[in-house]
């Protein structure tokens, strides 16, 4: 594949020659990640595309190490510690795809994954994303307030961070040099100009939660921390929204309302949750149907979704024999202000119940969100199924 077959295993440069291709088909072919699997066969490659894993290629077990250790030198790692996990980034001269590499040991040998970061000319602003007209307006409205919290929420790889990113590129571009805008995230994943932006450095003690603290000591308006991960930092977060700065976080959750309420199981108090926390932006990513895609009218196919029109992923070259080319963005925004919401989270209410509050406000649901796609032709019942499960 890709031209590895006319590679001779014998030539010195093999593992360099090896490592610069698959790393260009990945560029070019648009993955989000790149997995070099080691087994009893051989080292499996597999390349993410729209979400889904693609086998590519095995290269023989015997040369599999010097592959791993290539891609270990490129990405400034050490080759001779192999029992150990490593973080390490590729930055390719000339070009503004930057690349993150992680390995970590396993009983067949090392296992590395190479997470591609989108150029920096891809998703800049909130137009781009795709976002339903009424959930944008709702969201800009949010970016133009002075205090509160905002989190984008979803599970991983659905595009959190891209959509954080591009709030704070309008608020940057909205304001111009007016407002102080700073960031603590582990790690950066893309510059974004008119952004302080810092990284976590666990070696000095620089974690998001006590990163956050620091900057609350360096006059900002607008803070973005990277991602919520434990009770320190949504401490820390829901405190400086409470304190005259509006706030941007991703967290994982698999609903709005999931996400009130897994802040709530985290420890936050209810009133500081209901004072501080604007609103939720929950996402999810949907393969888009190939031009190849075919009218069905088989009622298994709709795969219990109340949906009127089907369409059935085939397959074809442009495809690459997938079916879909290219994702685009399904979201449910919920604002916390001005509802009953706030009453249900004092009372600690559970997911269904802020849910049904939520739907009940005007929120419109991922499944909503998702059956109107599969209404208009752009994507599948299975596809939905696979991304958003059975549970409902």
């Amino acid at each position: 594949m890709f031209g590895l077959e006319n590679l001779d295993p014998a030539d010195p440069q093999y593992a360099t020659r090896i490592v610069d291709a698959i790393l260009a088909e990945g560029r070019s072919c648009g993955a989000s990640d790149l997995h070099l699997q080691p087994t009893s066969q051989g080292l499996e490659l597999k390349y993410r595309l729209n979400g889904v894993l693609a086998p590519a290629a095995v290269v023989s077990a015997k040369l599999g190490p010097n592959i791993i250790a290539r891609l270990k030198v490129k990405a400034e790692l050490l080759t001779y510690h192999t029992d150990r996990p490593q973080e390490g980034r590729i930055r390719e001269p000339g070009t503004d795809v930057e690349m993150r590499v992680s390995t970590f040991p396993t009983l067949h040998g090392e296992r590395a994954v190479v997470r591609f970061f989108g150029g920096a000319c891809l998703y800049q602003r909130l137009d781009d994303l795709g976002l339903p007209a009424d959930a944008l307006t709702a969201l800009r409205d949010l970016l133009a307030e002075t205090s509160g919290a905002i989190v984008v929420s979803g599970p991983a790889g659905s595009g959190k961070t891209t959509t954080a990113y591009a709030c704070l590129r309008e608020i940057a571009q909205r304001n111009s040099d007016a407002r102080s805008l700073v960031s603590i995230e582990d790690p950066i994943e893309v510059a974004v100009e008119g952004v302080a932006q810092s990284q976590v450095n666990q070696q000095t003690g620089l974690d998001l939660s006590s990163g956050l603290r620091f900057l609350m000591r360096q006059d900002p308006e607008v803070i973005f921390v990277g991602e919520i991960r434990d009770r320190a930092t949504a401490d820390a977060a829901m405190q400086a929204s409470l304190t005259g700065h509006l706030l941007l976080t991703t967290f994982h959750a698999g609903s709005a309302a999931e996400t009130v309420s897994r802040l709530l199981d985290m420890g936050i108090e209810p009133y500081i949750l209901r004072s501080g926390l604007l609103a939720v932006v929950n996402q999810r990513l949907l393969r888009q149907l190939c031009d190849c895609a075919r009218e069905s009218n088989d009622v298994e196919d709709r795969l219990g979704l109340n949906v009127k029109r089907v369409r059935r992923a085939v397959g074809c070259e442009a495809c690459r024999g997938t079916g879909f080319q290219g994702r685009f963005l399904i979201a449910e925004l919920v604002v916390l202000m001005r509802t009953d919401l706030g009453r249900a989270v004092l009372s600690r209410a559970d997911t269904a119940e802020l849910e049904k509050l939520a739907l009940q406000a005007g929120m419109v649901s991922r499944w909503t969100r998702a059956c109107q796609a599969v209404d208009a032709g752009r994507t599948s019942a299975a596809e939905v199924r696979r991304v958003l499960g059975f549970g409902e």
